[in-house]
């Protein structure tokens, strides 16, 4: 029998614990982060067993527990990255060069350059490339502050290419989410409906068969997938027994956001072109709006997501990075706090409650992760400043400090030299 194992952070000026009611929050319950002042916690075999006062920790703190000073800086639940690409070979450097002189994102794919031209690099990777690649990426993830993430394929489009992009994602330990339709390969540029057949018939039985995802997800957008063809997918692997996710109503308005209503979607991402009508359909139904304000900035477009008119109408928000080679290449979610703190009007509180606690539960795993409570699992973030929100405010300046995930060290910042001023 193991020996159990302690830990106690002490020496927190906030601790951002998000507990609360065992669902996704709303509205106000968006700016509740139950913030305990100048307290402390304790950990007991990777599971958080106490938070509160500062002597209330210290005197179960003994010689077999290892004590983690946090210097007065902010401790916060680890963010959950519930929306990246993360697995794929290469860079498109060279789009976003074109970007910058004026090409844009459809006019680049186009001339067969955006996801179709990191599929080509992909499917000539071997796993055990991707996988190199992958883990340099995912340190990033980690280093900004992000303990979970959702990782989907759609760099292969091919069966044995989508199948070695989820097996790297299995062995990074990452929520898998199919996207096989991602985009419609060049094989099948004239027979669109023939890839959604290949799909339906042949990859989604054989992720489900090897049992390498959890989640469809479909690229709901004109010139891709339409929404029949989306509907038969996502329906398909429904009938498989995989979770429903959908990118809808991205860069046009189609009917996404509305299909997601239907069938009752876990999640509805992207939806920037989003319009009353379509928040209207998505209100009671339970699908959680994922909303990606890094992939506007990165494309240089100028419309996010209507977030202030989606709380009001009393979604559960949810942030994430998108990250991925193209439209949004930032493993940062405090970046992805601060643009939707200055772009879509989000407070510092909704932009963390989206990032942690509504998107655990839009992964499925809200009762066990996203909040600091007692016998949840020990994910949390150790942050260089005195209040929350400068984690947003002070923009692309790293305040992580260290990264713990089930109790276990994941990441700490080396010790910074004293430098006189510039």
């Amino acid at each position: 029998m193991e020996e159990s194992s302690f830990l106690a952070v002490i020496n927190c000026n906030q601790i951002v614990t998000l507990a609360g009611p065992a669902r996704p929050r709303i509205r106000d319950e968006l700016r509740d982060l139950a913030i305990v002042k100048n307290g402390a916690m304790f950990v007991r075999d990777g599971l958080v067993e106490v938070i509160g006062s500062q002597s209330e920790i210290e005197e179960q703190i003994d010689s077999e527990t290892v004590v983690v000073d946090a210097a007065g800086g902010v401790l916060l639940p680890g963010f959950v990255d519930a929306h990246t690409h993360p697995v794929f070979a290469g860079t498109r450097v060279d789009e976003y060069e074109r970007r910058a002189l004026g090409a844009t994102y459809e006019d680049i794919a186009a001339a067969g350059g955006g996801i179709r031209s990191t599929v080509a690099k992909t499917r000539e990777a071997t796993e055990d490339d991707l996988l190199e690649a992958s883990r340099r990426y995912g340190s990033w993830l980690t280093r900004c502050g992000t303990t979970t993430v959702e990782a989907k394929s759609g760099y292969g489009l091919t069966l044995e290419a989508e199948l070695k992009i989820l097996r790297v994602i299995r062995q990074l330990g990452y929520v898998p989410t199919f996207l096989g339709a991602h985009e419609i390969p060049d094989e099948y540029a004239d027979n669109a409906d023939g890839y959604v057949e290949l799909i339906v018939d042949e990859m989604l039985p054989a992720v489900v068969e090897q049992r390498l995802a959890e989640y469809c997800d479909v690229f709901c957008e004109r010139n891709v997938f339409n929404v029949e063809q989306s509907r038969a997918i996502l329906t398909r692997a429904r009938e498989l027994g995989l979770g429903l996710r959908i990118h809808a109503d991205q860069l046009s308005r189609n009917g996404g956001a509305e299909l997601a209503a239907q069938l009752g979607t876990v999640t509805a991402d992207h939806l920037e072109q989003i319009d009353a009508h379509g928040i209207d359909a998505l209100v009671g139904k339970q699908v959680q709006p994922v909303l990606l304000p890094a992939s506007v900035y990165c494309l240089g477009r100028d419309r996010f997501a209507p977030a202030r008119q989606m709380i009001e109408a009393g979604l559960a928000m949810v942030l994430a990075t998108d990250f991925n080679p193209g439209s949004s290449p930032t493993p940062s979610m405090p970046f992805v706090l601060s643009l939707a703190c200055t772009h879509m009007r989000m407070t510092p509180a909704e932009a963390i409650t989206a990032a942690t606690i509504n998107a655990a539960y839009s992964l499925g795993r809200g009762n066990e992760i996203g909040s600091l409570e007692p016998g949840k699992r020990a994910d949390f973030v150790i942050y260089d400043c005195k209040d929350y929100r400068e984690i947003p405010y002070f923009a692309g300046v790293e305040l992580t400090s260290s990264v713990y995930i089930a109790g276990d060290v994941a990441y700490a910042r080396a010790e910074e030299s004293e430098a006189p001023p510039a």
